[in-house]
């Protein structure tokens, strides 16, 4: 190799280098999610719209990602939440809900997260996630992002049965630091854009290095328990609910089950 490239290469990644000893930030993202759901009517006594409404709110949600080179706190943007309303139970993926501490120079993770009225607080670690990097590009807002994807199996239901989903990343260099949203982190730069399973994830605002020092606190409240063991309360908890609402006859109330 060329001695000039060398050292150009040399100085590139020292430059990169100090910037990410230091470096720290704020990034909003918003959610969106395609429904194509089939309510039927003799459930909900004539409610399929102000359902459909309900539910499109619950995936039209703001969250925040405070990070630095080593971790990050992700929660939802509480002040914009939709309201809660009665009448109807809606379990959706949780993959995005309650407060995510992740670290990354450790390779771990906790989750303080809130099931049915209990506080449980999620500790394990961190998947190594098999992403592809591919050469296409665009920018997002003034980020130049590359793309990368994720081949990876999920529950269809709580049966136990898989299927092969595709995530697909695009990422920015220009923010070095190997984290994103939700669990997904691992790449070479902060990801801005997130698409999978019918829903978007894209960064709207960004605020890199703010005067005011970011501090970021591990949650520790809720009783500890493994990913494993939390979701095996939850799906049974879950059936425990359907199993309860079998035969009943009552109009104002129904369970609807979406996502993991």
């Amino acid at each position: 190799m060329n001695t000039n490239i060398k050292i150009t290469f040399l100085l590139f990644f020292t430059t990169v280098s100090l910037i990410a000893q230091d470096f720290q930030g704020i990034a909003t993202y918003k959610t969106q999610r395609k429904l194509d759901i089939e309510i039927d009517s003799t459930q909900v006594g004539g409610m399929q719209d102000e359902i459909m409404a309900m539910l499109k709110k619950q995936f039209e949600k703001t969250y925040i990602l405070t990070f630095n080179k080593d971790e990050s706190f992700y929660k939802e943007d509480e002040s914009l939440a939709p309201p809660a309303k009665g009448g109807v139970m809606v379990f959706v993926s949780d993959s995005g809900s309650g407060i995510l501490y992740k670290n990354i120079k450790e390779q771990r993770y906790v989750k303080q997260t809130d099931f049915l009225g209990k506080e449980f607080l999620i500790q394990d670690s961190l998947n190594t996630l098999g992403w592809q990097l591919q050469s296409e590009t665009k920018n997002i807002g003034t980020y130049t992002c590359f793309k990368a994807t994720l081949e990876r199996e999920v529950e269809s239901d709580h049966e136990g049965i898989k299927e092969p989903e595709t995530v697909t990343a695009w990422y920015t260099p220009q923010i070095p630091v190997s984290n994103g949203p939700e669990e997904f982190q691992g790449l070479p730069g902060l990801i801005l854009e997130l698409s999978y399973d019918s829903q978007t994830i894209l960064c709207s605002k960004i605020l890199l290095n703010p005067e005011k020092q970011i501090k970021i606190k591990e949650p520790t409240n809720g009783d500890v328990v493994s990913q494993s063991e939390y979701d095996a309360i939850m799906i049974k908890k879950i059936k425990e609910m359907e199993f309860q609402n079998e035969g009943r006859n009552d109009e104002n109330s129904f369970i609807l089950k979406i996502g993991d």
